[in-house]
């Protein structure tokens, strides 16, 4: 079954974006290699970045008990009564992880050429969004490209000095020799991923990157049709226009099926 949405589904981006995540990197090095030639490779990079929780969880009731000394078991040193812990709480203790981009280097001596980032929520918040913003900027400083695609509406976006307009996704392409300028792609809920360039070495022409095949493929490879009731909201919410919209979608779907 195919994606009901002509570019990225949002109902990728709750708990299955990290199946998505670890799929789609595979999908656009199966599609670059072919026209990078003998000089370059194309490598994908798995790091572990360490997500903070953002919420504490309370373990057992909150209601403090009477202040009164309850003995609830054996004493120990000088005859001390023990208390026992009114409340029981999680320890916020990092998670790692995974974070998978994609490296094109040259053959020769394995120097990057250009680094393409899928976004993660892990790189849009807390730690691991700084994390992200110290790898960004070795990049930026870097003789490299950079390629970020941002498929997730929430967290914070890459930081630009141009307000972005209001549309749900972005990918961005740094060139080396155009910096401090991007180019940029903002992408609405409604239209087919883009077609973008992959700039290489002075000298070599730009390939290209087929985002909307690349998203096809890792949705056709996993199935993602088989578990996912798009009768349902989304897990990641939308605005009024947006949901109405997937609404409509939906409804002509199902009139199609009949």
């Amino acid at each position: 079954m195919p994606s009901p949405f002509p570019g990225m589904d949002p109902y990728l981006e709750g708990s299955l974006w990290t199946t998505l995540h670890a799929t789609l990197p595979i999908e656009i090095v199966r599609q670059l290699i072919p026209q990078l030639g003998p000089t370059y490779m194309a490598l994908p990079v798995e790091r572990m970045v360490l997500e903070m929780p953002e919420d504490v969880a309370i373990m057992a009731a909150t209601i403090i008990p009477d202040a009164s000394v309850v003995t609830t078991g054996p004493s120990y040193g000088s005859g001390a009564a023990t208390l026992e812990a009114p409340l029981h709480v999680t320890t916020l203790i990092p998670t790692p992880v995974p974070h998978v981009s994609i490296e094109i280097r040259d053959t020769r001596k394995r120097e990057l050429v250009t680094a393409i980032e899928i976004l993660s929520p892990t790189n849009k918040r807390g730690d691991g969004r700084q994390e992200y913003l110290a790898k960004r900027r070795q990049i930026l400083l870097s003789t490299a490209h950079l390629i970020e695609i941002d498929l997730l509406r929430r967290g914070q976006r890459v930081p630009v000095l141009e307000r972005l307009p209001e549309v749900p996704y972005f990918v961005y392409v740094s060139r080396f020799e155009a910096r401090p300028i991007s180019d940029v792609w903002p992408i609405r809920l409604q239209d087919p991923l883009p077609i973008v360039p992959v700039p290489l070495r002075h000298g070599d022409p730009d390939i290209s990157l087929d985002l909307q095949a690349a998203f096809t493929g890792a949705y056709d490879l996993l199935q993602y049709g088989r578990g996912i009731d798009y009768h349902q909201p989304p897990e990641i919410p939308l605005d009024s226009a947006d949901a109405a919209w997937v609404a409509a979608l939906g409804q002509q779907r199902d009139r199609a099926t009949r």
